[in-house]
């Protein structure tokens, strides 16, 4: 019989469970394997499931723990990794048939540094085909079932397995990738939490690329605690990705318990929710009153970048242009083999001349100093993750013109912090009437990790929506 209670606990809770001996890093991984093997066939969350892996680190785990060897706070937690992250012995698919046979020969750098800190891996995540796709729709290898409702609703992309699988209470943690939302927007459609790092920040060497100039990693978790204690470990410099080169390691766990007393947020007004689901904006606005209870001082800003950044952003030049010079070999040769979808939007990067991309990675340069010099006296500021919940399957599926509208609008809101090179923490903060989760998304100016955990915290010190977890009869395999 699985424990219940188990698979949603927190990291920092399960942590002092293993350190007080109430529990064991066999146990837990064996009870996390047992709800995968339950769950996941109809959530379908993971393109690879390593049992035998995951259990002998298990069992070395619980021999150090037992021997006075401690770690840190994740040693003995497990974790599972998008299937864009490099596992020494193991395949990277980033979504595609077409790379099965794609063993790694070494393990990507952020999950090296989990294992040095004791974490314990239970398998690779679903993704969006090369992770490009907000929606989370995989037509190849198959699109994960968000797991608030009993029909098949779209999880969010391109992280959409590693959301589904810390949702369902399958893993404590899963790693991301955001190139324009693919941590947060799977996040806030699945109802957990998810951070966006600042690009340089966490190393992406052995990472699948998507775009050179905006991919960033960071953790998918059920609490910012628990996402801060991903951060603070796999941050900092790595040889092997020259944007980390010079970066100073943050404390993000010293404050994160410091409240938001006096801290200066601000609601981002203008583009942030225009169409913006009418459930969806009443939540977002009611947390901006639990942070003014909360002792923050709050109030309304216009923050222009925010709508100069969508303006420069036409038709996702630069990630198209970036994405086919990656996968130029899968879209030159194998067009008709690849998930319609990615293809189709992938090509277009084929036809975009040097000038148009030079000349818009120039501008985001100048909108990036503005947004910085607009956010100057602000501590955060606040908008929906998403302005839409998560829609079915069936409404995108066969649709390319419903598919387009909805992925558009998924990645408006997220789509900006990469843009202008922002952190951000998405955290539910609602539901639907149709019991769909809604994210909040808090960003703050670059580097400034510290602050939107910090704050995030706060807000769930505050309310429950983060421990609300859905109901998942439907999906048992008994």
């Amino acid at each position: 019989m699985i424990d219940s209670e188990l698979p949603y606990q927190s990291i920092a809770a399960l942590g002092r469970r293993l350190r007080a001996g109430e529990l064991s890093p066999v146990t837990l991984t064996e009870t996390l394997l047992a709800r995968m093997e339950e769950l996941d066939g109809a959530l379908g969350a993971f393109q690879l499931v390593a049992p035998d892996r995951a259990l002998a680190t298990a069992r070395a785990a619980e021999a150090q723990l037992a021997a006075g060897q401690d770690l840190g706070p994740l040693h003995g937690i497990p974790y599972a990794a998008k299937d864009l992250f490099d596992v020494g012995g193991l395949p990277t698919t980033a979504g595609t048939h077409l790379l099965a046979d794609n063993i790694a020969a070494a393990d990507a750098a952020v999950v090296a540094r989990l294992a040095r800190a004791g974490m314990i891996l239970l398998g690779k995540t679903k993704t969006v085909q090369f992770a490009y796709g907000a929606a989370g729709v995989n037509g190849d290898l198959g699109t994960p079932h968000n797991p608030w409702h009993r029909d098949h609703h779209l999880p969010g992309g391109s992280s959409s397995g590693s959301a589904v699988c810390v949702a369902a209470g399958m893993a404590p943690a899963a790693l991301g990738s955001d190139t324009g939302g693919s941590v947060r927007i799977p996040a806030a459609l699945c109802g957990i939490t998810g951070l966006k790092t600042t690009v340089g920040q966490v190393s992406r060497a052995g990472v699948y690329p998507l775009s050179w100039s905006l991919d960033s990693v960071g953790p998918l978790t059920r609490s910012a605690e628990d996402a801060a204690l991903i951060y603070q470990a796999i941050q900092g410099p790595e040889a092997s990705d020259d944007t980390t080169h010079g970066r100073a390691l943050q404390d993000v766990m010293t404050g994160l318990g410091d409240g938001v007393d006096g801290l200066r947020i601000g609601i981002a007004e203008t583009v942030f929710w225009n169409d913006a689901h009418p459930q969806v904006a009443a939540a977002v606005r009611a947390a901006a009153e639990v942070f003014d209870g909360l002792g923050a001082q709050v109030r309304s800003v216009e923050f222009p970048a925010a709508a100069d950044a969508v303006a420069l952003n036409p038709g996702g030049l630069v990630i198209a242009t970036e994405a086919y010079i990656v996968n130029r070999r899968f879209i030159d040769a194998h067009y008709d083999e690849l998930d319609p979808i990615v293809a189709s939007r992938m090509i277009k990067g084929r036809d975009v001349t040097a000038a148009d991309y030079l000349q818009t990675k120039l501008a985001w340069k100048r909108l990036r100093l503005e947004a910085v010099r607009q956010l100057a006296d602000l501590d955060a500021v606040l908008c929906p993750t998403t302005p839409i919940p998560a829609c079915t399957l069936a409404e995108v599926d066969g649709d390319m013109e419903a598919y387009s509208h909805r992925n558009q609008m998924y990645l408006r809101n997220t789509a900006i912090g990469n843009i202008l090179d922002l952190c951000g923490l998405s955290v539910p903060c609602g539901r639907t009437a149709d019991g769909l989760p809604i994210g909040l998304m808090l960003y703050a100016r670059p580097f400034h990790e510290d602050k939107v955990l910090r704050i995030g915290h706060a807000y769930q010190q505050a309310t429950d929506w983060h421990l609300q977890r859905p109901e998942l009869t439907w999906a048992t395999s008994g």
